[in-house]
């Protein structure tokens, strides 16, 4: 049967003022800096908020209408990858990314459990050998099962942490058997409420643990996909241990894990975290340890993790200056983790906020390419350090400087003269730049 009888192929079509179900902005065969949007933006949708979200909220019911939600049990499951490879199709995304819990119910024991999982993992490995759509991520739900209410890796419990690991280790297979690229960690309920009854030093240390075991299962079946730890500041947990890019970078640095691990970074969890999402993308770069990304975005008015589609022209810019100075995302992607609002309740809306997803990089992907093309953060940048380059400032870069050179350098300076930042010019600048091509996609 069709689940989304509506909807046809959707298609670019650009020049259009009012939003339809076609792409205004996203063209995929279009080519960018030398390679095509889809090389570059490497789509995917998330299975959890587009085909199991209810859309419920903490004062009410779930409020979408869902064509499979009139099944149950094992056959809803079946229903959701049947929806799901229908909603590939006429998407046209690359990717998908799923948690085990999405694609199949818990049985009353791990055995059981698996068993479920072994059912919907044959029938999905089936449709992806007639779909052009592959596995961009996969993970393991570690935080909705109540037995997961001290944490996982980080549990208290060590029945709890051998649930993990054994949970993990299914994953892992089913990440080799359908080919994801990567595997990733949210650390869900990974940190605590309180000190008073936590042993801090002794959860990370497990945590370390539980990571080291997971590489060393991946490397035994031959499973090569690239890890991913997904920072988050806090919700549901008071503190996360992965808070942010720069701690969750920190940690894996502490125990030897870097090599293995790099970082899935989410807009939300940037914002929740007091940073940017461009900020936290600099920070990964920076150290080499970008791996994929989340796309969404919040809502500064609401505290919590709001999961929007993103539309924010300004950040989808940002982000993706940021992704194509780090050459792209590699074996990463442009994950859509992300919900529809509960009063867009119609099978269509899923549509209709994937475009808006997808249009919003596609037109952030091309300002940033102009913006790096014109250099107009890098002559700026360039020319602001440009003491640094000369003089006493080159000496402080190469290592020839000392406290007792930097003193006597400065100790009869009667003057130093600062100049500014332009930080509202540069701001106008990338304005112009985003409605200027904007523009030109509506008359091209």
């Amino acid at each position: 049967m069709a689940y989304f009888p509506n909807v046809s192929k959707i298609t670019y079509s650009g020049k259009q003022l009012k939003s339809d179900l076609s792409f205004n902005h996203y063209n995929p065969k279009e080519v960018v800096a030398g390679k095509t949007m889809e090389e570059h933006l490497r789509f995917s949708v998330a299975y959890w908020h587009t085909f199991t979200e209810a859309g419920t909220d903490p004062f009410g019911a779930g409020s979408k209408v869902r064509p499979w939600d009139r099944f149950s049990g094992m056959d809803l499951a079946k229903a959701r990858v049947e929806a799901a490879f229908e909603f590939f199709e006429k998407l046209g995304n690359p990717y998908f990314c799923f948690h085990d819990r999405d694609i199949a119910p818990e049985g009353d024991t791990l055995r059981e459990t698996n068993k479920n999982l072994d059912v919907i993992v044959a029938m999905i490995k089936d449709y992806m050998k007639t779909s052009k759509v592959k596995l961009l991520w996969n993970t393991a739900n570690m935080f909705t099962n109540p037995r997961f209410m001290h944490g996982a890796a980080s549990s208290c419990n060590a029945d709890v942490f051998a649930y993990a690991a054994a949970q993990v280790k299914k994953a892992l297979e089913i990440g080799k058997e359908l080919g994801a690229e990567n595997y990733v960690f949210w650390g869900g309920r990974e940190g605590y409420e309180t000190l008073l009854n936590t042993d801090m030093k002794l959860e990370q240390e497990n945590m370390s643990r539980f990571f080291h075991m997971a590489v060393d299962y991946a490397k035994e079946i031959g499973f090569d996909a690239q890890f991913l730890i997904e920072p988050k500041p806090k919700e549901p947990t008071k503190h996360q241990y992965d808070f942010d890019a720069a701690t969750a970078i920190a940690f894996l640095k502490t125990y030897d894990l870097d090599k293995d691990f790099k970082l899935n970074l989410e807009a939300n969890h940037a914002t929740l975290a007091g940073h940017t999402f461009e900020h936290e993308i600099r920070v990964a770069r920076t150290h080499g340890m970008l791996g994929s990304l989340d796309a969404n975005q919040g809502d500064p008015l609401l505290g919590w993790d709001t999961d929007e589609f993103p539309t924010d022209l300004y950040s989808t810019t940002l982000a993706m200056y940021e992704v194509l100075k780090n050459d792209g995302l590699g074996r990463g992607g442009l994950n859509f983790d992300a919900k529809t609002r509960r009063t867009s309740f119609t099978p269509e809306d899923l549509f209709y906020a994937h475009i808006a997803g997808m249009d919003s990089f596609a037109l952030g992907l091309k300002v940033a390419n102009r913006l790096i093309e014109d250099r107009v953060f890098d002559d700026f940048i360039e020319e602001r350090y440009s003491s640094y380059k000369e003089g006493i400032g080159a000496d402080i870069v190469s290592g020839r400087a000392d406290f007792k050179s930097l003193e006597n350098y400065i100790l009869d300076k009667k003057e130093i003269t600062n100049q500014s930042g332009r930080l509202e010019q540069l701001k106008n600048t990338l304005n112009h730049y985003i409605v200027q091509e904007a523009y030109q996609g509506a008359l091209a």
